[in-house]
């Protein structure tokens, strides 16, 4: 089992950077696989950016490519994700995930709250 809790969302003029965290509780973080999702209004969720168990591979989707860093520190069951030069269609609810490397929502078994982040142009 493992539980999940988002911090760092918040409001943010368009150019400018927030980092996520997302600090995991249970024995299990270091063997999973774990993902930033992000769901709009009327919109599905769908993946940002996923990073192995040990870090050594990352996936971006591509509208965040370059621009968003995915990163992981078992020591402290914690994952992050710092974005910059945000723009308003980043604006979303975003929410980590805990399961198999992977794109799709079905791969990933425990879920955090989510964290409003809002970006104005």
């Amino acid at each position: 089992q493992v539980q999940l809790v988002e911090s760092g969302g918040g409001l943010v003029q368009a150019g400018g950077s927030l980092r996520l965290s997302c600090a995991a509780s249970g024995r299990a973080f270091s063997s999973a696989a774990m993902g930033w999702f992000r769901q709009a209004p009327g919109k599905e969720r769908d993946v940002v950016a996923a990073i192995s168990r040990l870090g050594m591979r990352t996936y971006y989707a591509d509208s965040v490519k370059g621009r968003f860093t995915i990163s992981r520190n078992n020591a402290k069951n914690t994952v992050y994700l710092q974005m910059n030069s945000l723009k308003p269609e980043d604006t979303a609810v975003y929410y980590c995930a805990a399961g198999r490397f992977g794109m799709t929502n079905d791969e990933y078994d425990y879920w955090g709250q989510g964290t409003q982040v809002t970006v104005s142009s």
